[in-house]
């Protein structure tokens, strides 16, 4: 009895399927006939492929009129400042020479003189370094934020009037950008509208090249100074 009932059960659920899976299937369209004065209609409009262009942003910028001037004023701002750095570093490392040339044959009141010496520079040296440091970065993102907003309505310019949908800065090199063509890249492109994009009687820079003088920030002589510990005498 429970044999019959199961197979009774199984019978009518596939009947209840199949009827139900057939009223979901689509039936066949009946050929569509024009009427007289009817108007065909419309063939479907193919899918315009999406124009991506990238760009190296920073040399975008650096490459500019503008740019350029930004760059030789870095320069004749902070080259003093470099230079005097520079001038720290060797005084130190003069006097950490001197220690460890003579430093067995000096009396230990003069040792200790002079590794204190070193210290005390070597202390304001690192500061100066890290003020110098924090000044250049503090100006150059200035320098780039304000140059990056009229770079940025030059862009919004030559992608509607080219149909570009996507332009990606490449210049990081961490940017998922495995492949581009080079006929993809607008920077060139970009830094010609920029500069035309000025005043007929703004000033030019010339002799740099566009993507070629980054600002370069001050940074450590090839000799770091470091403190050097007082050699003790042996008894």
């Amino acid at each position: 009895m429970k044999i019959q009932t199961f197979t009774w059960t199984l019978a009518w659920t596939c009947l209840i399927a199949g009827t139900a899976w057939a009223q979901g299937q689509p039936s066949a369209a009946a050929p569509s006939v024009m009427t007289p004065g009817q108007a065909p209609a419309p063939a479907p409009v193919a899918a315009h492929p999406i124009k991506v262009g990238v760009i190296e942003i920073q040399n975008a910028i650096l490459g500019t009129k503008d740019g350029q001037k930004a760059t030789q004023e870095f320069a004749q701002r902070f080259d003093p400042r470099k230079k005097e750095l520079t001038r720290k570093a060797e005084e130190i490392k003069d006097l950490q020479d001197k220690l460890q040339r003579g430093g067995a044959a000096m009396a230990d009141a003069a040792k200790q003189e002079l590794q204190r010496s070193i210290d005390v520079k070597t202390k304001s040296y690192n500061r100066d370094m890290e003020d110098a440091n924090a000044e250049f970065q503090a100006e150059q993102s200035k320098v780039l934020d304000d140059l990056g907003q009229r770079m940025m309505q030059v862009i919004e310019k030559y992608a509607q009037a080219n149909g570009y949908a996507v332009i990606i800065d490449v210049s990081n090199p961490q940017t998922p950008v495995m492949y581009a063509s080079s006929a993809a890249n607008i920077t060139k492109d970009i830094v010609e509208l920029y500069d035309k994009s000025l005043p007929a009687n703004a000033p030019t820079s010339g002799g740099a090249k566009p993507g070629v003088t980054p600002m370069t920030s001050p940074t450590k002589p090839a000799s770091t100074p470091a403190t050097t510990p007082a050699t003790k005498k042996q008894p």
